[in-house]
C-alpha cells in the first residue's frame, strides 16, 4: 500500500519541485516551458548525437512535454486553456528548429 500512496503522491511532488523553479527564478509559466522545450531538444541533440533535423530530438520534446501535461492532468484534471498554452509554448521553437534544419541542410562549406 505504501507503494501506492508515493505513485499518488508523485504528480504532487512533481509539481513542488515546478514551483521550486519557477519560484527560483522568478520566470513566469510560460517562459518556463519555451526553455525546458529548448533544453530538452539541445540536451537530446547532444546525447543522441541526432541531427535537429531527424526529428528525434523534437520526438523527445513532445515526449517530455506529454508527460509533463500527464502530471498536471493528475493534479489538476483537465484544464485545456493551461494545457493548449504550455502546448504551444514548449513546442514551437523546437519545431521551427527542427524545420529549418530539415528544409535548409548545412551549407557544404559549414560541414568541416
Amino acid at each position: 500500500m505504501a507503494g501506492f500512496e508515493a505513485a499518488m503522491d508523485l504528480p504532487a511532488r512533481y509539481h513542488a519541485w515546478i514551483e521550486w523553479i519557477g519560484d527560483g527564478t522568478g520566470l513566469p509559466d510560460a517562459i518556463l516551458h519555451i526553455h525546458a522545450g529548448l533544453a530538452v531538444l539541445l540536451l537530446t541533440r547532444l546525447v543522441s548525437g541526432r541531427s535537429l533535423g531527424t526529428f528525434i530530438p523534437f520526438t523527445a520534446v513532445v515526449l517530455a512535454e506529454a508527460a509533463n501535461e500527464g502530471m498536471d492532468y493528475l493534479l489538476y484534471g483537465m484544464r485545456w486553456a493551461d494545457t493548449l498554452s504550455d502546448l504551444a509554448n514548449t513546442l514551437f521553437w523546437p519545431f521551427v528548429i527542427s524545420l529549418g534544419v530539415r528544409v535548409r541542410p548545412m551549407a557544404r562549406r559549414d560541414r568541416r
